[in-house]
């Protein structure tokens, strides 16, 4: 994984990584032979890097990670879901342009600001 601020995050650790953060987490469920998934990472790159104090960015490879993907009902990919204090703030699937996440980021998280 090409960007420090992203972390992978598996069936055994989701708990502990997005369920107990403090902070907000947006969970990317993608799987390697996915091209909107690959087209998808740079832009989340972006994100991590512009909020690194405010929202969290982890992956979760749908094929290693069967239990929490049947879980969370992800039946397309990318698919991103929004998780505050263990909850679902929203979800998204599909290949998006940066600006259209940051509207979906500050539909459920407001101190995130469109344009930013």
């Amino acid at each position: 994984m090409a960007n420090a601020l992203i972390k992978e995050v598996t069936d055994s650790n989701f708990e502990q990584e997005v369920n107990q953060s403090s902070m907000p987490v947006l969970v990317d469920f993608w799987a390697p032979w996915c091209r909107p998934c690959l087209q998808l990472a740079p832009v989340l790159d972006e994100l991590a890097a512009a909020f690194p104090d405010k929202l969290l960015i982890v992956k979760v490879n749908v094929d290693e990670n069967r239990s929490i993907t049947a879980k969370h009902d992800i039946r397309g990919i990318p698919a991103l879901v929004l998780f505050r204090d263990g909850k679902v703030l929203g979800r998204t699937t599909g290949l998006m342009h940066k600006t259209k996440i940051m509207e979906f980021l500050d539909e459920h998280l407001h101190f995130i600001g469109v344009g930013g």
